[in-house]
């Protein structure tokens, strides 16, 4: 406490001696600020001086609200803020620099004022915000106290447009000289800008269309003001956050669209420990010349900050900022002097660029003779989850050595030091697995730090994998056979019948005293049998067998017969039909448990043999051969190989090869029979969340098959046709699916 004491102490020393510079110029003095409450709200401010009342210069922001006079060569002896807190009006603050004193009025809302001079004091009558527009009494003022005219002042070089790399609009309005005060305003959907104490050439006083830049800007239009100067009006677009500030020879007002801080919740809030770029408390400056530490000493007022400016920090600078954040105001300040900041804690110091980084390489050369000058220190480091080998190879980058053949190694000097010092060396134990480390004692500590963050435990990863292999199968066969045979006996004896072809044509046979006859007579005799008379019917007939049509299924699950018998005629139908339908499921889940970024394969199945000759046609009759036999196996086994890898994000992405093998059928070959294997193979790499299941891959496979066997010409007789045909229809469907899942473990279920 007592250091931080000091060095605001010698701070405020610094900064109270560049005041006394040039408050020893200073002819007049603020002594006393007090208010009148007046009807209506409206508040009347008295400010009595020692002597004649400066020249005011008044100005006015909107967001926040305030009424800020200046003046020039007047020191100030009142107290920094007085509370009112009466209609518009919350309280006076006063802040003194460089001879020069500042007046603000703070208010709840946008409000008009007047002014005049009684005396050696001017009175500044605040409204309760109900007139549109400001009024100064100026007669009241004294003449010779008047505003400069603009033709005493710097001429506009220019007014330019660009846009920010954020979408952002920039107008920029340039000076050929130091001396013009501008002020900014906003009106509803515009900016005004008035610029006083400065020439506008006829030139410039023109209307700039930059819609087609894609900014909230739309126009610019500047014109000759009504007392001089320059009246310039910047209509805008949206809902939009300005910013303006002033240096010596130029104004640049800054127009940007209002986003959403990306860092910021759903409440628009910002997180804990998250700041935007800038996002100190906005001010408002009007400075023309004031010293820079007279500057600094402003803004450390504002930031509540300590701030330690160098002895070498000095010249001036002119400052016009309106409505921007106090540390982007000093950075404002620190660009136009070439200077930087080094922050710690609340304290922050300012010096030139080139004099802080001469310090900071001092700061470094004097650690690093600290370090080549520590007294060495050896440390036993023991390796629970990793190998002391590698992770000393790791440390050394290349300097650790092996040393003789008893598992240890160590740095040689002049090689890499990687993370060790220059005189750091470090060894390992294969038989302790531990690390032996000699360097100083910081260095030390930092090497632990980092050998706790490598020796963790490797993260494992549940990989479990299903193969699903379905099949639908449909079968439908018709078929059909029938045949006529008849006979009939001639006068003389001789019997004309039908002999069946099978599925050939009927022949006409003509024989005498064949079995044709015999068939004949048995019929006729089975015919009479039962008559008075007559013998008694055989049992049977049997006649010549045979069809015209022989198209029936080949496994019927079902037959239909018809037989039509006659005196001397048959006529035979059969009708065959069968239907087949099946399906099948094959379910597979391998699963295996690995180390990160390390392979693992799972595999089960069988290793089929089958025998091979060589130098021979093959096996003989017999089954021996005169060439030679050899044993040969080939597998048909399922088998999951992988590699996981564990994302930053808590993702896994895996290298996979998953195989599924299964013995169809054995093949004869001039050499033996070989095995034929149907083979189900996925080879990929995918990137999955934790726990997610994913389809890897599939085949799906549609057969159909449709046959028919008829008789030319016969089966296409639409109705009668099907006596003459044979039909077969034939659907198979299989389909493979591959699913993936993997789960990291978490360190307790390890």
């Amino acid at each position: 406490m007592r250091r931080a004491s000091r060095c605001l102490a010698v701070g405020l020393l610094l900064v109270g001696t560049a005041w006394a510079d040039t408050a020893a110029a200073a002819a007049n003095t603020l002594k006393e600020i007090h208010y009148d409450a007046l009807p209506g709200g409206r508040v009347e401010l008295h400010l009595n001086f020692t002597g004649p009342v400066p020249e005011p210069k008044i100005f006015s922001t909107g967001n926040p609200p305030r009424i800020a006079v200046d003046f020039v060569d007047t020191d100030n002896a009142v107290a920094r803020h007085l509370d009112i807190g009466q209609g518009a009006t919350t309280g006076v603050s006063t802040v003194s620099a460089g001879g020069r004193t500042r007046v603000v009025v703070e208010l709840m809302r946008e409000s008009s004022y007047r002014s005049r001079i009684d005396g050696n004091s001017l009175v500044l009558t605040v409204n309760n915000g109900s007139e549109a527009q400001t009024v100064t009494t100026a007669a009241t003022i004294d003449p010779s106290k008047a505003l400069p005219s603009a033709s005493n002042g710097p001429a506009i070089s220019g007014v330019d447009f660009r846009r920010g790399p954020n979408g952002e609009g920039r107008v920029l309005i340039g000076f050929n000289g130091a001396g013009a005060n501008a002020d900014m305003r906003r009106e509803g959907d515009k900016l005004v800008v008035n610029v006083t104490h400065a020439n506008l050439p006829a030139n410039l006083a023109q209307r700039l269309d930059v819609l087609d830049f894609a900014t909230p800007v739309q126009s610019i239009s500047t014109k000759a003001g009504a007392g001089g100067g320059a009246r310039m009006e910047i209509a805008i677009k949206g809902n939009v956050d300005t910013s303006a500030y002033q240096t010596a020879d130029q104004y640049v007002v800054e127009v940007a669209p209002k986003k959403k801080d990306p860092k910021a919740g759903a409440d628009g809030k910002l997180a804990k420990g998250q700041d935007p770029a800038y996002n100190g408390s906005r001010v408002t400056f009007n400075f023309q010349d004031i010293p820079v530490r007279s500057a600094l000493q402003l803004l450390a007022d504002i930031s509540g900050l300590n701030l330690v400016a160098s002895d070498t920090v000095g010249g001036s600078v002119t400052l016009r900022l309106v409505n921007v954040p106090w540390d982007q105001a000093l950075d404002v300040v620190l660009r136009a002097k070439s200077l930087d900041k080094r922050r710690n804690g609340n304290v922050i110091w300012i010096a030139p660029q080139e004099e802080l980084a001469k310090y900071e390489e001092n700061i470094a050369t004097a650690r690093i003779k600290a370090e080549d000058s520590a007294e060495l220190v050896t440390d036993y480091v023991p390796i629970s989850y990793g190998k002391a080998k590698d992770i000393a190879k790791l440390l050394t980058q290349g300097a650790q050595s092996s040393a003789g053949g008893g598992g240890s190694g160590g740095a040689t000097g002049g090689a890499n030091r990687g993370f060790l010092s220059s005189r750091g060396s470090v060894s390992f134990d294969d038989r302790t697995n531990t690390l032996l480390i000699n360097d100083s004692p910081q260095k030390l500590k930092e090497l632990r730090d980092l050998i706790a963050v490598l020796d963790k435990p490797v993260q494992q990863v549940l990989i479990e994998s299903r193969i699903v292999i379905a099949t639908d199968s449909f079968t439908r066969d018709l078929g059909v056979r029938w045949g006529v045979q008849a006979t009939h006996t001639t006068n003389s004896g001789n019997v004309i019948g039908t002999t069946p072809g099978g599925a050939d044509a009927s022949s006409l046979a003509i024989s005498q005293h064949n079995s044709q006859v015999k068939y004949a007579q048995d019929y006729n005799d089975w015919l009479r049998g039962g008559q008075q008379g007559n013998p008694p019917r055989p049992g049977s007939v049997t006649f010549p067998g045979g069809y015209n049509v022989n198209l029936p299924v080949t496994n019927p699950a079902g037959q239909l017969g018809l037989a039509i018998l006659g005196r001397n005629y048959l006529v035979d139908l059969e009708l065959s039909a069968a239907q087949t339908e099946g399906r099948g499921e094959v379910i597979s889940s391998p699963r295996v448990i690995t180390a990160n970024q390390q392979e693992a394969v799972i595999r089960q199945g069988q290793e089929i043999g089958y025998v091979t000759y060589q130098n021979t046609g093959g096996p003989t009759a017999g089954g021996s051969s005169g060439g030679t036999a050899s044993v040969q196996f080939k597998d048909a086994v399922l088998e999951l190989k992988v590699t996981p890898t564990i994302t930053a994000d808590n993702r896994v992405y895996l290298a996979i090869n998953v195989k599924k093998d299964a013995l169809a059928a054995f093949v004869d070959t001039p050499n033996g029979k070989v095995p034929q294997i149907d083979t189900r193979e996925i080879n990929t790499s995918v990137l999955v969340d934790n726990g997610q299941t994913v389809v890897l891959g599939g085949i799906y496979e549609i057969t159909k098959n449709n046959s028919t066997s008829k008789v030319p010409g016969l089966g296409d007789i639409p109705g009668l046709g099907v006596l003459f045909r044979n039909t077969s229809r034939k659907n198979d469907k299989a389909e493979l699916l591959i699913f993936v899942t993997p789960r990291i473990l978490s360190e307790n279920l390890q």
